[in-house]
C-alpha cells in the first residue's frame, strides 16, 4: 500500500484511545470515520451513505457520529479501501468488492452476466439470503459487514458508436469495472481496459477507450452525457452485468462499540436498508439516462432478438466463473443456480 496522506494520521492515533471506550462511551460521543471512493455529490454519498449514518445516528440516540469522508480524501487508492478497514486504518468503507476480486470470490457470482438483470432490490435480498445462509458469508469473514449491494447494472456507454449486437463491439477498446467486466467484455471481442471510475471522462474525451461497462446513475456526477453519445441496455432495462459493493466496519472497532450503539447499528442494517438501498440504485437511474438525453445522447434499448445474442456470447463467462473458482474449492455451479433462484424469487 502507498504511504498514506496525513489525514489518516489522525485515525491511527485515535485507534490508541479506542480502550478506553468500555469506560466512557456512555459519557462521550463515539466518532466513526467512513471513507469511500465517488464524490460527494454522487448518489451513492447523498442518497444511500449519508441517509444510512444519520439513521443509525438518531437509533443510537446521539452517542455515535460518522463522519464521511468522499473521494478518498483520507488517503490511498480505491482498491486499497478494503485494506484500510481490515488493518483498522479506518473505522467504516464502502468499497467495491470487484477492486480485489481474489478476496471475494462467492460474491463475485452476482457480477456475472443475466444474474443481475434489472433490479437491483431483488439482486441485493438475494445476496442477503446467500450472506445470511453462509453460502457467502466466507468472502467477509475478516470484516463486520453493514450491508451488501449491486447497482443497477452495466450499461454499454460508447463516446461514438452505436451498439446494437454483440459484434458491434469487436475491435473497440473498453472500460471495465472489475475482472469479471472484462471477461464479458473480451467475449464481445472487444479489449477491457481497467482504471477508476474517475478516470473515465479524461480516457473518453482522450479516446484512451471508445466506451464503458458502467450505469446511468453516474452519468451527472462524472458528466459523462459531455463525452458519450450512445446509451444502450435491453428491451426490459437489461444489463450486462453488475457490480458488487460492501459497506463494513473493521472488526476490532465492532467489538469495542457498547451494546446499545452495537444495537443502533443492527437496527438499520437489516432486510429493510438492503431494499431500500436497492431503490436507491434503481431510481438513480432515472436521473442519469434523462441527462444523458437532454444532452442529444442517443438512448438504445436493442431488441429482444439482439438481447439473445447478447446472452449466446456470454454464456462461457458463467462457465469460465464456475471454472475459476472450483480451483478455489467453490462449487460455483451450485452458487450460480441459487442465485438466478432467489433473483428471480424476489423479482416477482
Amino acid at each position: 500500500m502507498k504511504r498514506l496522506r496525513p489525514a489518516l494520521l489522525g485515525i491511527t492515533v485515535g485507534a490508541i484511545g479506542m480502550a478506553a471506550w468500555a469506560a466512557g462511551a456512555q459519557a462521550q460521543q463515539i466518532t466513526l470515520k467512513l471513507h469511500h471512493l465517488l464524490p460527494a455529490v454522487a448518489p451513492a454519498h447523498t442518497k444511500m451513505l449519508a441517509p444510512w449514518a444519520q439513521d443509525v445516528e438518531k437509533a443510537s440516540g446521539g452517542k455515535v457520529k460518522i463522519e464521511l469522508y468522499p473521494n478518498m480524501t483520507l488517503g490511498g487508492k480505491p482498491p486499497e479501501l478494503i485494506n484500510q478497514v481490515r488493518d483498522g486504518v479506518v473505522d467504516i468503507v464502502w468499497t467495491v468488492n470487484g477492486y480485489t476480486p481474489n478476496l471475494f470470490p462467492r460474491s463475485e457470482v452476482f457480477e456475472l452476466p443475466f444474474i443481475h438483470t434489472n433490479n437491483a432490490t431483488a439482486t441485493n435480498l438475494a445476496m442477503r439470503d446467500m450472506f445470511l445462509s453462509g453460502e457467502i458469508a466466507e468472502d467477509f469473514k475478516d470484516v463486520q459487514v453493514m450491508f451488501l449491494h449491486v447497482h443497477a447494472g452495466q450499461g454499454i456507454q460508447m463516446a461514438e458508436k452505436e451498439v446494437r449486437k454483440p459484434d458491434d463491439l469487436k475491435g473497440l477498446k473498453m472500460r471495465i469495472p472489475t475482472r469479471t467486466g472484462a471477461w464479458i467484455i473480451e467475449a464481445l471481442g472487444a479489449a477491457p481496459a481497467a482504471m477508476p471510475v474517475p478516470a473515465l471522462p479524461q480516457a473518453l474525451q482522450k479516446k484512451v477507450v471508445d466506451g464503458a461497462l458502467i450505469p446511468w446513475e453516474i452519468i451527472p456526477p462524472l458528466k459523462l452525457q459531455d463525452v458519450t453519445k450512445v446509451q444502450v441496455e435491453g428491451p426490459q432495462r437489461e444489463r450486462f452485468g453488475t457490480t458488487t459493493f460492501q459497506v463494513s466496519m473493521n472488526k476490532n472497532t465492532w467489538a469495542k462499540l457498547p451494546p446499545d450503539v452495537k444495537q443502533a447499528f443492527e437496527a438499520n442494517n437489516g432486510e429493510a436498508r438492503w431494499r431500500a438501498v436497492g431503490k436507491v440504485w434503481t431510481d438513480s437511474e432515472e436521473g442519469g439516462i434523462a441527462m444523458a438525453k437532454k444532452a442529444g445522447n442517443k438512448h438504445i434499448q436493442i431488441t429482444a432478438a439482439e438481447l439473445e445474442l447478447f446472452k449466446q456470447k456470454l454464456e462461457p463467462v458463467v462457465q469460465r466463473w464456475i471454472d475459476e473458482v472450483k480451483s478455489k474449492g467453490i462449487d460455483g455451479k451450485a452458487l450460480v443456480a441459487r442465485a438466478r433462484e432467489l433473483v428471480a424469487k424476489y423479482s416477482k
